[in-house]
């Protein structure tokens, strides 16, 4: 439930500042308002969502302050997380590291951006999970989405590039260099603030009702 829920809120389903009902929640995804109420809880410990005075939850409306603070964050996590995957990475990791390489240089070369945003996602979070520190992977994985939340996506200027640095980050992290592995990762969080494009607040009454009953058709039943 409160993956669904967070989801929705970082697609931007649910806009900074518009509220969230329970009973229409709950009617929305299709369960009792006893997941909805603790799922909500939980969002507002991560920073999605907060609480007001005669209106309940709400999607929280992010600074762009705040958001600069979290690229930050990302800029110091990140590396360490890469080092400590070349000093305690398994087999299994290495082996999808590699085969999201491949696919990645693949798709790059093949000119489908379309497609290289998951596979960059799921490359970053196998590298978290190979640091061996489910708190580290864990931090890592709750400041990209809270990124994805706050900016647009915007697929990278050269991609084909962008999977070589990959590979030569998997190449150090298979030769347990930490050291190496730590400068790549610090260079490719190393974009200035200013190259990411905030996202603006958007009022939740500028919202056709119309696409959130069709966001509501697909996503029903979903992230329980």
């Amino acid at each position: 439930m409160c993956t669904a829920i967070r989801d929705d809120i970082v697609s931007g389903a649910f806009p900074p500042g518009s509220r969230l009902i329970e009973e229409l929640l709950a009617r929305r995804y299709g369960v009792s308002r006893v997941p909805v109420r603790e799922a909500l809880r939980t969002l507002a410990s991560e920073g999605f969502v907060t609480t007001r005075r005669h209106a309940g939850a709400c999607v929280a409306e992010p600074t762009e302050q705040e958001a600069a603070d979290l690229l930050e964050v990302r800029a110091l996590l990140e590396p360490l997380g890469a080092a400590r995957a070349a000093q305690r990475r398994t087999e299994a990791h290495l082996k999808v590291l590699r085969g999201l390489v491949r696919l990645g240089r693949e798709r790059a070369r093949a000119g489908q951006p379309g497609e290289l945003c998951p596979l960059g996602d799921w490359f970053d979070e196998t590298l978290a999970q190979a640091s061996g520190s489910p708190s580290l992977a864990a931090l890592l994985t709750q400041v990209r989405r809270k990124i994805a939340w706050m900016y647009a996506p915007e697929p990278p200027a050269r991609p084909v590039e962008t999977w070589e640095t990959h590979a030569a980050l998997v190449d150090a992290v298979v030769r347990r260099d930490a050291g190496r592995a730590r400068e790549i990762a610090a260079g490719r969080v190393g974009r200035a603030p200013g190259e990411f494009r905030f996202r603006r607040a958007v009022p939740a009454s500028s919202v056709p009702p119309a696409v959130v009953r069709k966001r509501a058709v697909h996503t029903a039943g979903a992230g329980m």
